[in-house]
């Protein structure tokens, strides 16, 4: 067979299937719709289940901790009365050091069970070292693929130290330029060796984010008697968000306020060679968060088990100054020192929690490792070196890719609400234009109602002002 780039992309469809074990056409409609929590279903995994396998490798079962002093420093900032205590799931004490150790045990377990000899991860951010560091334990060869550096082969502090993190874990990392080459070189591999695919989009690999919020429920019901109000997620390709609401669903915390969280990179587009080092963070940024939003079956699966939509009762973003800011608070106010990604969250919590009453509870729904090119500083002087502005002011006044705003105080951080509706009349418009539908069935029009998390006569409008016809 050839390994010319059209010939392997060509053969994508049958190369998922034999590195994934599931047949994608089994939950099909033919049209827009799929089964959903049918393919769900079809892990084969009860929440028991995935916790014991978890638990077998030290992953989970995180502590919560109620962050006191940043709850007292926004309540200064906040008006009278208002001020929600802000607690934090420490996932960075995951063995990996993130919440991607919970979908990567469950893939990796996975890929055992159905005797794979290894896997294989293509990821920049946390989930290689997750991959990795589960295949050791379970003893399957790991291969990483990261997207890693620009055409002049210059990589970012933070993805190169996800690299030595992988490789100390014992995984192979194959490091590629920002580019289409990225997928190419990842099928080929799958291809090549009959590794598994543990992707960060099966239903396995979300299924095992599950057991992190249905734990955070448990454990906010023994600190403080019940569920909390408000978890904020830190929101990219949206497995976070969507795992971590279906399990507080199944712990019954169905009126607790699911919040996504970005950090603002609008302009940057996160496959320019030019822009690629402009950034200073890899992963929950908008440049992941609002595309799988809006469209979820952009991944490496056929259909993406990560459906942030579904669940998400809000979305906001903060800027990157805003949580190198409150990145440094977590470790000087809390004694919590933590990656700046994993901080995203917190940021806008932060904000958010100035808006609630003192009485309400807020979570922080995860934290990341850090050290190394991970920290702020390297961060920081990484973005100097490619011409980006860094002082203090307003962080409102920040421009991605020009420069980074510091807070000159706290109460100038603002968590910014994203437009809920344009994000569900994209989200349905994007599934129109993928074969340019003109007329579709009761049950795709059933299926558009769940995935945009509104109502049936919301869909039908946004379909009507399409000229897209309901048989």
């Amino acid at each position: 067979m050839s390994n010319a780039y059209e010939a392997v992309m060509s053969r994508k469809n049958e190369i998922m299937k034999k590195a994934v074990g599931i047949d994608y056409s089994l939950f099909e409609s033919g049209t827009i719709a799929f089964d959903f929590e049918k393919m769900m279903h079809e892990t084969g995994y009860t929440l028991e289940e995935m916790q014991q396998i978890q638990g077998e490798t030290g992953v989970g079962n995180t502590p919560i901790y109620e962050a006191r002093n940043l709850t007292a420093l926004a309540r200064k900032c906040a008006p009278e009365g208002k001020g929600a205590r802000i607690f934090i799931k420490d996932e960075g004490s995951n063995p990996s050091g993130s919440f991607k150790a919970r979908r990567a045990a469950n893939a990796v377990y996975h890929a055992k069970k159905l005797g794979y000899k290894g896997v294989i991860a293509a990821t920049s951010g946390n989930y290689g070292a997750a991959v990795a560091s589960q295949a050791a334990v379970l003893g399957l060869k790991c291969i990483i693929v990261q997207e890693c550096y620009d055409s002049k082969g210059v990589g970012q502090p933070e993805i190169i130290e996800k690299a030595r993190k992988c490789e100390a874990y014992g995984a192979e990392v194959i490091q590629l330029s920002v580019g289409p080459e990225l997928f190419y070189s990842f099928l080929l591999l799958l291809e090549e060796t009959g590794y598994f695919n543990a992707s960060l989009y099966t239903p396995f690999g979300i299924a095992g984010v599950e057991t992190l919020g249905y734990e955070l429920a448990i454990q906010m019901r023994e600190r403080v008697g019940r569920d909390p109000d408000v978890v904020v997620c830190t929101n990219a390709g949206g497995g976070n968000l969507t795992g971590t609401a279906r399990g507080l669903i199944k712990a019954g915390a169905e009126k607790t306020q699911v919040v996504a969280a970005s950090v603002n990179l609008k302009g940057l587009h996160m496959a320019s060679d030019e822009q690629f080092n402009k950034k200073s963070f890899t992963t929950g940024h908008t440049g992941f968060g609002m595309p799988f939003t809006t469209w979820p079956d952009r991944s490496d699966v056929p259909r993406s088990a990560a459906r942030p939509l579904r669940y998400m009762d809000r979305y906001v973003t903060v800027n990157q100054g805003e949580v190198f800011y409150m990145t440094e608070s977590l470790a000087q106010l809390e004694g919590l020192e933590r990656g700046p990604a994993g901080n995203v969250s917190l940021a806008a919590a932060f904000s958010i929690a100035q808006e609630m009453d003192q009485d309400q509870i807020i979570v922080v729904q995860e934290t990341e490792y850090t050290g190394a090119g991970k920290h702020i500083q390297p961060q920081l002087s990484f973005a100097r070196q490619n011409g980006i502005d860094i002082h203090f002011g307003e962080p409102q006044s920040e421009v991605p890719g020009v420069s980074i705003v510091l807070p000159k105080h706290p109460n100038l951080i603002k968590a910014v609400d994203l437009d809920m509706i344009k994000i569900r009349k994209s989200l349905v418009k994007n599934a129109i234009t993928q074969k340019n539908y003109t007329e579709i069935s009761a049950g795709d029009l059933e299926f558009l109602v769940a995935e945009t998390n509104a109502s049936e006569d919301f869909v039908k409008e946004v379909l009507a002002e399409m000229n897209v016809t309901i048989k």
